[in-house]
């Protein structure tokens, strides 16, 4: 899909921003590129379209030499989302979404079509549509640059920094939604960012750049696990160990498989009744096919002993889960960085089948981040405690 041979970017004064870059690209891939400030990352990212063109070296794409094409016409061919997102106020959001389209020439008919069904993907309602950009709050404005992006159905989208504005949680949902939209809809995507959480969560393969060249191209797991050298180490943090675990790649590897439940029509004292005897403040609801709908806790029940008597009058039906096949390091971003306490695990048709616990996790960072210092420190003081006995016997023998 996309290929950068011995690509070059020099600035007057000598200056590399980017020096013989050699990257193959599958179709459908999600690459995030990243590294610190200054290493050519964007500058990349910006020759694939000609917003900068390239030195020396040559980029294809789809076998075709960019340097070939018309700059226009390349660009009417690749999306693009940008961290400020870019939306004309003085257009409507349908207007917005179809930008490309209309410059395309397409006709209106399958213009309004194409609106309909993209805002849908982002479960944004039709009459959004018709609105304005300032009368959507920041996430929902950059759900529209994303749909801008895929709206003349281009194949490949670049993205600088799309989330990097916005707030820890409205960012961990689109991450989300945006994934999953990409492995629906198969696009490749060359994301930049700045975050490594961000990387490993979003990418099938990371490039981590340094001075203009790049410093290892692989798999998240496998630069967890192999890091290239000692920039890649400390880039990944010490805090990222147990997302490394060699064992330990999905959440139904170390789930609880007994998660405590009660089925939402019982009443508020049976629900008492059950935290009392398994020792627990929530309990997690389920119905007659032990599909999960939410949860309860004690402080709902205070809160509504009143008023309430059974457990459907006070759900809280806002749950995060995750499925048991989900990779275990996107879990302990939302556990251990978001502070649940908590994660419930469903299988394909949200039947409840187990729990990830923030104690169960931090039993894996413990192990994960000093086991191997106390298996040093055991072998350390065997070695010093061995001539120790052995004089000592000789010492008895004597």
């Amino acid at each position: 899909m996309l290929r950068f041979e011995h690509v070059s970017k020099t600035y007057k004064g000598g200056k590399k921003a980017v020096n013989d870059l050699n990257l193959n690209i599958e179709r459908g891939e999600f690459i995030c590129f990243i590294g610190p400030s200054g290493c050519g990352k964007t500058t990349t990212m910006k020759m694939i379209n000609r917003l900068i063109e390239p030195t020396e070296g040559k980029i294809f794409i789809n076998d075709k030499d960019i340097m070939q094409e018309d700059p226009v016409t390349l660009r009417r061919s690749i999306g693009y989302v940008i961290q400020q997102i870019g939306l004309m106020p003085h257009m409507t959001i349908r207007d917005n979404i179809v930008l490309v389209p209309k410059l395309l020439k397409w006709p209106e008919e399958r213009k309004n079509e194409r609106a309909k069904e993209l805002i849908k993907l982002v479960d944004l309602p039709e009459e959004y549509l018709d609105r304005y950009p300032y009368e959507l709050s920041g996430g929902q404005q950059q759900r529209i640059g994303v749909l801008r992006a895929l709206a003349a159905e281009q194949n490949l989208i670049l993205m600088d920094e799309p989330f990097g504005a916005l707030d820890p949680i409205t960012r961990d949902s689109l991450q989300e939604e945006f994934k999953n939209l990409q492995q629906e809809l198969g696009k490749t995507i060359i994301f930049v960012t700045h975050d490594m959480d961000e990387a490993i969560k979003l990418a099938d393969r990371i490039v981590i750049m340094r001075a203009g060249e790049v410093v290892q191209f692989d798999t998240p797991d496998e630069i967890l696990r192999n890091p290239a050298d000692a920039f890649v180490e400390d880039f990944i943090g010490k805090d990222r160990l147990i997302q490394a675990q060699p064992n330990v790649t999905q959440v139904g590897q170390i789930m609880n498989r007994a998660p405590v439940s009660i089925t939402v029509d019982k009443s508020l004292q049976a629900a008492i009744q059950v935290m009392k005897e398994k020792r627990v403040d929530t309990l997690l609801v389920v119905d007659e096919q032990n599909i999960l709908k939410g949860f309860i806790d004690v402080e709902q029940i205070d809160k509504n002993r009143r008023t309430a008597t059974s457990v459907v009058d006070i759900l809280e039906r806002n749950v995060f889960y995750v499925q048991k096949d989900t990779l275990l390091r996107d879990t302990v971003q939302r556990i251990l960085k978001r502070g649940y306490k908590y994660v419930p695990v469903v299988d394909e048709g949200k039947h409840l089948v187990g729990i990830v616990t923030r104690a169960s996790l931090v039993d894996m960072v413990y192990d994960s981040i000093w086991g191997e210092e106390e298996e040093e420190a055991d072998a350390n003081k065997q070695e010093v405690e061995s001539p120790l006995h052995e004089a000592e016997n000789s010492q008895e023998g004597n």
